[in-house]
């Protein structure tokens, strides 16, 4: 199913501008949801109300050429770019080459994204192209509504995240404990951060998902949300296991973090962990098109607020308790908009967000309860199938 691109359309109309241009590699996912190619390297790409096209080297051209979103495909030899070398500096080159792409689309005025290079602007306007930058951000927006294919997408990278997690559960749950409380697994090999996100992307990598990293964080390393995690698992200890996969079929994400503990919880471990679960499901119950980002993250806050944890939101100098936004939305990137946060904007159906509230403070540790949600019209779809639990046994 191709994105409804009405909103796109509009803004060119709007500017009155002809196209929207990209100049970028795969990892642009703007550029990959227009047109549906990906690169290691940048290319030069052209979205108009009437055709999507791209101008790539030989190297890609084949490949080019089977992306359904490009109704045109042109290789940079079709313009000349070596004997225009001969004459001109390589940049020179290709800018002469990019503008006649252009020219052929009857594009004299392109929107580019913030992260566009100003060399290739520059390039571009130096021929007599208006480059505008769009300040909007309306790609983004775009994406951010999901069709029922890219939910789809979304929900089978969870599906392999959940078997990763139980992965990561059970090394934890088979693992005993020496007299100084470190863990071991059945080999007698100390079970490590580096093991379990090791067997994470292994199990990721059976449901034909990537991750470059992920986090597996033990004791005082949880209390820090990013800190990825290192060196032996302990007992009595909270272990923040957060994973978000790529599907490389789909190049669509997920994201969901549980917190698991071996042994006994403390009086305040557990406080901790039910706070949190509460505050995940005051968040949920907040969720609908219509409610803004800022209320769902609010009805976080007022629930750590209630129980006396300290939050940026109600003291912005604060190093411990809630410290980070309840959520974000989740898609070709694993951060991308809408915020659910301060100022978040208005929820619409079809949105996918994260849901996430955490407690940290190096003296106890770090807990995150996450969950990946589908907004809809009057509430939301969770696509997490997995127990909310901290005692692995």
């Amino acid at each position: 199913m191709d994105p409804d691109l009405a909103a796109l359309d509009e803004f060119l109309d709007e500017q009155d501008l002809d196209g929207y241009a990209f100049y970028d590699d795969e990892s642009n996912s703007d550029c990959y949801y227009l047109t549906g190619f990906g690169a290691p390297d940048p290319f030069f790409a052209v979205y108009t109300p009437d055709e999507t096209a791209a101008l790539v080297s030989s190297l890609e051209y084949g490949r080019a050429k089977k992306a359904d979103r490009l109704n045109r495909v042109a290789r940079l030899t079709d313009y000349g770019l070596q004997e225009k070398r001969r004459e001109h500096s390589a940049e020179k080159a290709t800018e002469l080459v990019q503008a006649e792409f252009l020219a052929d689309l009857g594009c004299e005025s392109v929107a580019v994204g913030r992260d566009f290079p100003v060399g290739t602007a520059d390039g571009l306007r130096n021929q007599g192209v208006a480059v505008v930058p769009d300040d909007e951000g309306v790609v983004g927006d775009i994406r951010a509504v999901k069709t029922d294919e890219e939910v789809d997408n979304v929900r089978t990278a969870q599906r392999a995240n959940e078997a990763a997690m139980a992965r990561a559960e059970e090394l934890i749950a088979e693992a005993t404990v020496d007299e100084d409380g470190v863990l071991h697994r059945p080999d007698g090999e100390v079970l490590t951060c580096e093991f379990v996100k090791q067997e994470i992307e292994i199990s990721l990598l059976r449901h034909d998902c990537a991750l470059d990293e992920t986090i597996v964080a033990c004791g005082a390393d949880a209390a820090d949300p990013h800190d990825r995690g290192s060196g032996p698992i302990r007992a009595d200890e909270f272990v923040i296991v957060d994973i978000f996969p790529k599907d490389k079929a789909t190049n669509y994400h997920s994201d969901m973090t549980r917190t698991f503990l071996k042994g006994e919880p403390s009086e305040t471990q557990r406080e901790w962990y039910e706070v949190t679960d509460e505050a995940r499901k005051a968040a949920l119950d907040a969720v609908e098109a219509g409610a803004t980002g800022d209320a769902v993250n609010q009805a976080v806050v007022d629930v750590y607020q209630d129980a006396g944890y300290p939050t940026i939101f109600t003291d912005p100098g604060t190093e411990t308790g809630f410290i980070h936004s309840t959520g974000h939305g989740v898609g070709l990137d694993v951060h991308e908009a809408p915020a659910v946060s301060r100022d978040g904007e208005a929820l619409q159906a079809g949105h996918i967000i994260t849901i996430e509230p955490g407690l940290y403070d190096p003296d106890v540790g770090g807990v995150r309860i996450e969950d990946i949600v589908v907004v809809t019209e009057d509430g939301y779809e969770n696509l997490v199938d997995y127990p909310v639990e901290l005692v692995v046994d």
